[in-house]
């Protein structure tokens, strides 16, 4: 999910300006597009996940993010699962016509529902932040990225911010950008000044960059913005 502070909604109405039953339609479409492409990125992540290969190129170092928020999405997973055995239990044992018509359609939700939040752990798991040797791309699920150039790191200091929203992974808040998980964030990076970063949402300048990271004590020690330092 992608959201913008208040200091963005002018623009976002310029952009969002045609109006009416074509604006709409224009805009249920790219939401449909979005889910679809989220969709297939689950089902990937999933795939890599069950083969043990993590989205780490060669020539990256992982920095992991998903401790904290996998015990909370394997616990939806698993009420998930049991609010789908208790419904077909249930409806099995109603003799009517009714119950054997919505049966397997709520069997059907269930079981998708339940491979939804698979796919949501194991995005978290096998698309961790890598870093580059002049690059850092920072990640968060199966969509959501952004890329930080390590030239124009400045500074990198533990800061603790927090998204709008449950479901907020990536906000832009004038000139900083939040990169959650579970809606929070525990580094800062400073930036040598306004940059254009590329993001899984398009191109947006900032001077800030803030992302949540399992050892945010070992991402300070790596000195990002240092040029003598060595990936690994």
């Amino acid at each position: 999910m992608v959201s913008t502070s208040d200091t963005d909604a002018p623009r976002a109405r310029v952009s969002g300006a045609r109006s009416g039953p074509l604006g709409r339609l224009g805009r249920l479409g790219r939401l449909a597009r979005e889910l679809v492409l989220l969709e297939l990125a689950l089902y990937r992540s999933l795939a890599r996940w069950l083969a043990r290969r993590p989205d780490v190129p060669a020539g990256t170092t992982a920095i992991g993010y998903a401790r904290q928020v996998t015990p909370l999405l394997w616990l939806w997973t698993f009420a998930a699962s049991i609010e789908t055995v208790v419904i077909e239990v249930v409806l099995r044992t109603i003799d009517t016509g009714w119950s054997e018509a919505i049966r397997l359609p709520l069997l059907v939700l269930g079981v998708w529902g339940a491979l939804w939040m698979l796919g949501m752990i194991a995005a978290h798991r096998v698309r961790p932040h890598l870093l580059a040797a002049d690059r850092l791309r920072i990640r968060s699920g199966a969509r959501t990225w952004v890329e930080v150039p390590l030239d124009r790191v400045a500074t990198v200091r533990p800061a603790e911010h927090e998204l709008p929203g449950l479901v907020t992974t990536l906000h832009v808040d004038g000139d900083l950008v939040l990169v959650g998980v579970s809606s929070r964030t525990n580094v800062e990076i400073g930036l040598d000044g306004p940059t254009t970063l590329r993001t899984s949402a398009g191109e947006v300048t900032a001077s800030r960059v803030a992302l949540w990271v399992d050892e945010p004590r070992e991402l300070v020690a790596r000195r990002l913005g240092d040029p003598g330092r060595t990936v690994g």
